[in-house]
């Protein structure tokens, strides 16, 4: 079987769109087993539990609204705990239940970025 990804190929109902949902969040949820710092460390799975309880609450889940997603290591171990909103690459660092709140209400629901939770761009791992 043979696939064209040619734009006549493809009939205007079935043609792919810009994005699946118009947000995604990842948290990472990695666990270090050799001692190093990690997100699991952190309660990062509670943020994750949070933040998708919360989406699916105000009725923001599904196709064209809001995904929330566990990830394996983001590579941003030191200023975890971490997670990342596309299709806008942000990056957050949190610490609390209150962040995660805020990530939700501000950024999820209404497209504003949390300024002071923003992850500077040179910390890694």
């Amino acid at each position: 079987m043979t696939y064209s990804t040619s734009p006549e190929a493809v009939p205007a109902e079935s043609a792919p769109t810009a994005s699946y949902f118009q947000r995604h969040i990842f948290f990472c949820t990695n666990e270090r087993q050799n001692g190093e710092a990690c997100c699991a460390q952190r309660d990062a799975l509670a943020a994750f539990e949070r933040c998708k309880l919360q989406i699916k609450a105000a009725a923001l889940s599904g196709p064209g609204q809001v995904r929330v997603s566990k990830a394996g290591c983001l590579d941003r171990c030191t200023a975890g705990p971490v997670a990342v909103v596309y299709p806008e690459a942000v990056w957050y660092s949190y610490v609390d239940a209150s962040d995660i709140d805020e990530i939700v209400e501000s950024h999820l629901k209404n497209g504003q970025v949390v300024e002071r939770l923003l992850t500077p761009a040179y910390l890694g791992r």
